[in-house]
């Protein structure tokens, strides 16, 4: 087993995430900030004003990327199953 093949895989999977996590997280952030800013210019300061749109974001994205998310993340899982073919032997 070699530590370098170790470190390769654990470097995708925490690639893997990050490209995953990417989209939707962004999308809230893009939200948020406009919200924040709406809520500056007309000096409405409630809390729950910008929880729920960036909800309603981030279920729109996650429904919007999810075949790009799904077909990743089998890609990426088929190739950690070859790996274990080589950690094995």
């Amino acid at each position: 087993m070699d530590e370098a093949l170790i470190l390769t895989v654990f470097q995708k999977t925490i690639l893997l995430t990050m490209i995953i996590a990417a989209p939707i997280l962004l999308s809230a952030i893009v939200v948020g900030l406009a919200i924040s800013i709406i809520q500056s210019v007309t000096q409405i300061q409630e809390q729950t004003l910008t929880f729920v749109p960036k909800i309603f974001a981030a279920l729109l994205v996650l429904i919007v990327a999810a075949p790009w998310m799904i077909d990743i993340f089998t890609t990426t899982t088929k190739e950690l199953f070859e790996y274990i073919k080589v950690f094995i032997s």
